[in-house]
């Protein structure tokens, strides 16, 4: 993966002399950013070549730094009380008096279109289709990596943000037939989606990679986010598994992505 900067830094090559967009990201012990929610909105950012940079939040500042931003919640609670969770961006380029502030990785790609929408990522009437693959990557798919990468992703945070989830399970599943089942419900995830992916390989469709047919949209995005999750956390027993999967698909799709994996 490339980078213009590490966390904490901006990228020379770009001037803050005039307003650009913030984004708002969670640092790791790794030295490329981890957060899959967060790529979906980066993989934008960089497609759409629109000027940006990172600002990284530890867990524990999450809450009081979008607080003092004015950042809206990302959700409630039952009870009414409202959640604070990452991305969230700030966008002074039309009013830096007033500049946008946006939180939830959907709405924050619908406003991006909205307000950019030079290099779109919802081509026209894809729009509710997308959102529709887009819930599925995030309320089915990725279900099943929640065992093996959440004790992974939990390890490389450091002392402060991992001890922000006392209750995160903190070992991973050990080699033997209880992680190879584990993987094993993934690649089932993965061998449905290529089944359905393979439905744009006909009659000139598309290339069986993209999920809108040849190019690039939110929806990829999406998907390729998981992918960069699995390989910076889990890279030996993880991406070395499904950068084999459905005949290397998964692997090509990352590398159309490559392109759009800068972070400033």
């Amino acid at each position: 993966m490339s980078r213009s900067g590490r966390p904490g830094s901006v990228a020379p090559s770009r001037s803050s002399a005039t307003p650009i967009i913030t984004l708002y990201d969670l640092p790791g012990n790794s030295p490329q950013p981890w957060a899959p929610n967060i790529w979906r909105v980066r993989f934008i950012l960089n497609y759409k070549r629109l000027r940006y940079r990172t600002v990284w939040v530890d867990f524990p500042d999450i809450e009081n730094t979008l607080r003092s931003i004015g950042a809206p919640p990302s959700s409630f609670r039952a009870d009414g009380r409202p959640v604070y969770t990452l991305p969230v961006i700030v966008d002074p380029t039309r009013n830096p008096r007033k500049p946008e502030i946006l939180s939830n990785p959907n709405n924050i790609a619908e406003y991006l279109e909205s307000l950019y929408p030079a290099r779109p990522v919802f081509p026209e009437g894809s729009r509710a289709v997308q959102t529709l693959f887009v819930h599925y990557i995030q309320e089915v798919f990725a279900k099943p990596l929640l065992p093996i990468m959440v004790p992974l992703s939990f390890q490389r945070l450091g002392p402060s943000n991992q001890s922000f989830f006392p209750h995160t399970p903190q070992q991973t599943l050990p080699p033997g037939p209880e992680r190879e089942r584990a993987w094993q419900l993934v690649k089932e995830q993965f061998d449905f989606l290529a089944s359905v992916l393979d439905k744009n390989t006909g009659d000139g469709d598309g290339d069986g990679i993209c999920a809108m047919g040849h190019h690039l949209t939110y929806a990829d995005f999406a998907l390729c986010s998981v992918l960069v999750w699995i390989e910076n956390m889990a890279a030996h027993d993880g991406w070395a598994r499904v950068r084999e999967w459905n005949g290397g698909r998964w692997a090509r799709l990352k590398e159309r992505c490559r392109d759009y994996m800068d972070v400033y």
